[in-house]
């Protein structure tokens, strides 16, 4: 049977992440809660009216916070598929991925911190006088 190429190969791909982030999103409780707080974030944004290049940087930072949470799911369930026995390996690489995340969820914050803090606290102060 000849292979399929083109448009037909693209949309499968396409077909084949959209079922890998709908897995992460109905199996992850962590994905869940970056979901919550990137709808948070992008409200927020939109009520400071924050600038055009500090919602790309906040975009950037959610990507990566999405697609390491994805990563990290891989790994566990690539890991849970070779072993379900406790491993010293095992863990120190559901750990990693784990950490991965922790550490852009962390930078992300930051970031948030920085680019929120300062119309946040015109509009505040705005409300106090």
């Amino acid at each position: 049977m000849k292979e399929r190429k083109g448009l037909y190969r693209f949309l499968c791909s396409l077909r084949f992440a959209w079922a890998g982030i709908r897995h992460a999103v109905m199996t992850q409780p962590n994905m869940r809660i970056h979901l919550f707080f990137t709808a948070a974030v992008l409200a927020g944004a939109w009520w400071l009216a924050i600038p055009r290049d500090d919602l790309l940087l906040l975009l950037l930072f959610i990507a990566l916070v999405l697609s390491l949470e994805l990563v990290n799911t891989a790994i566990e369930a690539a890991v849970d598929l070779v072993t379900t026995n406790r491993h010293p390996l095992a863990k120190a690489a559901k750990d990693a991925a784990a950490g991965a995340v922790l550490v852009a969820a962390a930078a992300s914050v930051v970031a948030g911190i920085i680019v929120f803090g300062p119309p946040l606290y015109r509009k505040i102060a705005e409300w106090l006088m």
